[in-house]
């Protein structure tokens, strides 16, 4: 009883030091580490047409009133009640007699409500309709022998678009349940004009057939997680392609080790038919069949296309997909970095650590990355506002491809710098072995809070300064086994990245940061379970070196919040360390507005002061009316880093040859042996 006494305690006083680490991370401004989910299930799927078909009213599915009129002058107005097939052959027979735009317009609609009325109880014959409305009204839309009488300023023209991206959706569901939606299937469906074969093909992109696990609809999601959604609109029916897992696929390109698992990404599905009928032998004698393509669009790629030469933007989302990707708590693993390092860090059967690079959309060769560095207590979920609102732009989607760092944000910053530097070094071998892409080389870092701090360690040449921030006494001296010493030349004697060009920092501590005080650094203490490994290493390593290292060297800094108190010997080493010329830095500091009359600036952004913050050697600094925790995603601070994207590219257009660094020595050049 006495044990269980004891480990009630303990859990007790774990509870209390997490409440009271929690009002700290208020104070710090630091993200609670918990992500709700950004998107939820409609109850019913969104569909223009519900109002205008009363599709959910008293009395519905209902024509509309020029499809009403169109009955009424064709005496038809009884048969709409009868035998839905014995209607739309009539209807049928009146367009191929009498073809205008109007008539093709009231045959899609009136298949689509016979289609809703036996959706459940026939979903064969529902198949048929859905396909009926989806070939009628494209024939609206596109049949040359209306091009000079088709109206876009008619109602029906957006009902036309909306008919044939319903209709299209609605079938795709029956498709899906029978799991045929995937590139390479045909189905079959007959309408009042003949029998159809549709075939799913995927259209050249960045991504492959195997990469399509199954399907989403967008409309059949709510999102709440990013507060800007971007919705193109168009033709065709937006979705949400999930990739599936492919370990042991040995056909994976080699960026795929840095695909996170269940990547989902925005596809958008066009039928295009063929009106041209062939003739297929068949026991009857022949039969007359069309076919049709269902065309697969990666619309981050390919935002229109061509239909009968006009120029047809594409349905498209980029933002529910990226939400409903992001509801996936395995990628949100902000409090596991701060609190259980080692979760990172190690390997789970044999596949890589979750640590490390992170893309989620496919590498494209000639887009130059734009690499995002969280802060302390974060994940790359915190880049997920400003890469919505980055990815919208069409410029910027063209010139560009955003990575992502997870790094465990419990230890030192220059440790996880050093981890970096290695895991950039491995990314190009695996995407540029021959350094033959001239886009690798013009990348840049954006970095928020402690993550400014890994990506500007990116950019300085150490010589032995940083060395000297450690121990008074020649590395050479140092005795430790080689795998220490390894780790140690590669976290304290480095080179600049020479293919880094523009650093961006955000909120960024240069001169560190007061809230890393002996109550947070106690907290830090007491709920941070740094990996065994490093732990004992670290014992050794005095153990076997008495008097070589100072009561402030770096190596006695052992968690984040140690790493980010003001007296740390790195920031004055950091500030004044020789930088590259071909890099170019920026700056965005966060001000919290203080409250008055006349609305003043704070001195920082409560956790930063604007002391910390500032740097001179940068090309540009934008002061921002934000605290810590949401600087990186206000508004000027999205635009600002907008608009150094941008100049980036016409600095690029103005100087397409630009001066190459100079060559480098290597790094086991500088390192003592």
């Amino acid at each position: 009883m006495s044990g269980c006494r004891t480990g009630f305690l303990e859990t007790r006083r774990s509870v209390r030091l997490a409440a009271w680490m929690a009002l700290a991370a208020v104070g710090l401004g630091l993200p609670s580490g918990c992500a709700s989910r950004m998107v939820s299930l409609r109850q019913c799927p969104h569909n223009p047409l519900v109002g205008q078909l009363q599709l959910a009213g008293w009395g519905g599915p209902k024509p509309s009133d020029r499809t009403i009129q169109f009955l009424r002058v064709y005496d038809l107005t009884e048969d709409w009640k009868g035998d839905p097939q014995a209607l739309l052959q009539k209807v049928q027979a009146i367009v191929e007699r009498e073809p205008s735009a109007d008539k093709l317009h009231a045959i899609a609609e009136l298949s689509y409500l016979q289609a809703k009325r036996v959706e459940r109880s026939q979903p064969q014959l529902a198949m048929n309709f859905y396909g009926a409305t989806v070939l009628n009204a494209y024939q609206y839309l596109f049949d040359e022998r209306f091009r000079n009488t088709r109206n876009p300023y008619d109602p029906n023209f957006r009902g036309a678009c909306d008919l044939y991206n319903a209709a299209l959706e609605a079938g795709l569901r029956i498709v899906r349940r029978d799991q045929n939606l995937l590139p390479g299937h045909t189905v079959s469906i007959r309408t009042a004009a003949g029998t159809w074969d549709i075939t799913c093909e995927l259209q050249p992109g960045n991504w492959r057939r195997e990469d399509f696990g199954r399907f989403e609809f967008v409309s059949d999601y709510e999102i709440h997680g990013l507060k800007n959604h971007y919705h193109a609109y168009g033709l065709g029916v937006p979705l949400i392609a999930v990739r599936p897992s492919q370990e042991s696929e040995p056909r994976e390109p080699p960026a795929a080790i840095y695909y996170p698992k269940d990547l989902s990404f925005p596809v958008t599905a066009f039928l295009r038919p063929a009106f041209e009928a062939h003739r297929w032998e068949s026991q009857s004698g022949g039969a007359s069949r069309r076919r049709g393509v269902l065309e697969l669009y990666d619309t981050l790629a390919v935002s229109e296309i061509v239909v009968g030469g006009l120029r047809v933007p594409l349905e498209s989302d980029f933002t529910t997909p990226l939400a409903y990707f992001l509801s996936n708590p395995a990628f949100d693993v902000a409090t596991a970095g701060l609190l259980r390092p080692e979760t990172l860090l190690s390997k789970a059967n044999g596949a890589r650590p979750l640590m490390g690079l992170y893309m989620v959309q496919p590498y494209e060769p000639g887009k130059i990355p734009v690499l995002m560095v969280h802060g302390l207590w974060s994940s790359p979920m915190t880049w997920m506002a400003m890469f919505n609102d980055l990815r919208s732009i069409p410029e910027i989607r063209d010139h560009y491809q955003f990575w992502f760092y997870l790094y465990p944000t419990a230890q030192p910053f220059w440790l996880s710098a050093a981890m970096l530097r290695r895991d950039l070094a491995d990314l190009r071998q695996v995407l540029d072995p021959q350094r033959r892409e001239p886009a690798l080389d013009q990348m840049v870092l954006i970095g928020h809070s402690m993550g400014g701090l890994v990506a500007r360690l990116q950019t300085v040449s150490s010589e032995d300064r940083f060395w000297r921030a450690v121990s008074e006494k020649p590395f050479e001296e140092l005795k430790a086994s080689p795998d220490v010493l390894e780790r140690l030349r590669a976290c304290f004697f480095f080179q600049p990245n020479p293919s880094i060009r523009r650093v961006i920092t955000i909120g960024t501590p240069h001169r560190g940061s007061s809230f890393s005080n002996q109550t947070t650094q106690w907290l830090a203490a007491k709920l941070i379970r740094l990996p065994s490994m490093i732990l004992l290493s670290q014992e050794t390593l005095f153990r076997e070196n008495r008097d070589f290292f100072a009561e402030n060297s770096l190596l006695r800094i052992t968690t984040s919040i140690d790493s980010l108190s003001p007296k740390t010997a790195i920031f004055p080493v950091l500030i004044s360390c020789p930088k590259p010329p071909w890099v170019t830095y920026h700056n965005i500091i966060g001000m919290i507005p203080r409250r008055g009359f006349f609305g003043k600036l704070s001195s920082g952004d409560g956790v930063v002061s604007y002391e910390s913050a500032h740097m001179d050697d940068v090309e540009s600094e934008l002061i921002v009316p934000a605290d810590h925790s949401s600087v990186h995603t206000h508004p000027l601070a999205v635009l600002e880093v907008r608009r150094i994207l941008l100049q980036h590219l016409d600095d690029l257009r103005a100087f397409p040859h630009p001066a190459e660094p100079t060559p480098l020595q290597t790094a086991s050049s500088i390192m003592p042996h």
